[in-house]
């Protein structure tokens, strides 16, 4: 998961402050690991791919939510990286943004921690951004990218099809699909008939970059 990445990245950004006073109680990276296992646990299977939470709910002790306090949002941040870093390595897709909340429990003792991770698609919607930064938003409809102004991304490029590709949601993914277009459409740099898409992917149709996310 890249756990030695993860402290790296908190001690470059806290210079090192946020994981010295934990030396024995509650450690950032035992919150990563655990994340992990959480996401390991709960995922789902889909009929294309597994499906991890992507809401986490991360239960501390009061003293260490007092210890975090300070830089409780770029802990939250980095923990959403690791989240994602995780995903990536086993194969795992989000059906929406991957958020990281830390609350306090008074309950627990120094150094437990529980997290509780969920799913939840509410905010899911894919867009679509052009090199100019036009947005389009997918939802329940199928949008179309080509070269005529009928398209819902309309891509001013001689090397693009008058319909040259499709974006459609299927439940819990995006779907890109070639409208057997001249030219072909890349993701990624690779040429594909259809295929799923994850944020931050790259389309390109003719010469044009299309870029991929949620929100």
């Amino acid at each position: 998961m890249g756990l030695q990445q993860f402290e790296e990245r908190l001690g470059r950004l806290m210079d090192g402050a946020l994981t010295r006073p934990f030396k024995k109680t509650l450690q950032p990276v035992e919150i990563a690991r655990k994340l992990a296992r959480e996401m390991d646990l709960s995922r789902r299977v889909s009929s294309r791919t597994l499906i991890s939470p992507n809401r986490f709910a991360v239960h501390v002790a009061t003293t260490d939510a007092e210890r975090f306090l300070t830089f409780a949002d770029a802990l939250s941040r980095e923990l959403v990286v690791s989240a994602k870093e995780h995903a990536q390595t086993e194969g795992y897709s989000f059906i929406g943004p991957v958020s990281v909340e830390i609350f306090e429990d008074p309950d627990l003792k120094s150094g437990d921690c529980d997290i509780e991770g969920s799913f939840d698609e509410t905010a899911s919607k894919g867009v679509v951004t052009t090199p100019d930064g036009r947005r389009t938003v997918i939802e329940d409809r199928e949008i179309t990218i080509g070269r005529i102004a009928g398209c819902d991304v309309v891509v001013n490029d001689t090397n693009v099809s008058r319909r040259h590709a499709s974006v459609a949601r299927s439940g819990d993914q995006f779907i890109v699909t070639d409208l057997g277009s001249t030219n072909g459409t890349l993701l990624n740099g690779r040429r594909i008939q259809q295929s799923v898409l994850q944020a931050g992917d790259v389309l390109t149709v003719g010469t044009t970059k299309l870029t991929f996310e949620t929100a």
